[in-house]
């Protein structure tokens, strides 16, 4: 499928964290729409469930520590959460969220790419 081997791995990550903010945000939004919108509490039932298919999604990260897959998914998470802020609220980033998403994005491709050395 990649003309290059190494692609796989990156855009398998790339897949499985955009998912897991997708629903993670998704997940909280429903306990945030029952609580702080007064929304039925039958609204907490999907709820549940995205944020079981997050914690999940998180496992099919490649790295061999559970803290560095959580730590550089926190940047994919803070880019899909100002996306939320502007699609779903209607509020549009401003120069500072953006500059701020893309310090944590790069900074979580360190964490994720960075060479290992040998356990």
């Amino acid at each position: 499928m990649f003309d290059n081997p190494e692609e796989e791995p990156v855009i398998k990550t790339a897949i499985v964290y955009v998912a897991a903010a997708s629903f993670e945000i998704a997940g909280c939004f429903s306990f945030w729409a029952w609580i702080r919108d007064g929304k039925s509490g039958l609204w907490i039932a999907p709820g549940i469930v995205s944020l079981m298919l997050f914690a999940w999604l998180l496992t099919q990260v490649d790295t061999a520590a559970a803290g560095r897959a959580y730590a550089a998914y926190g940047g994919v998470y803070i880019i899909a959460s100002l996306m939320w802020l502007w699609s779903a609220e209607g509020v549009r980033p401003d120069r500072w969220d953006v500059l701020g998403a893309l310090i944590c994005l790069v900074g979580a491709a360190v964490i994720v790419f960075g060479p290992r050395a040998a356990a």
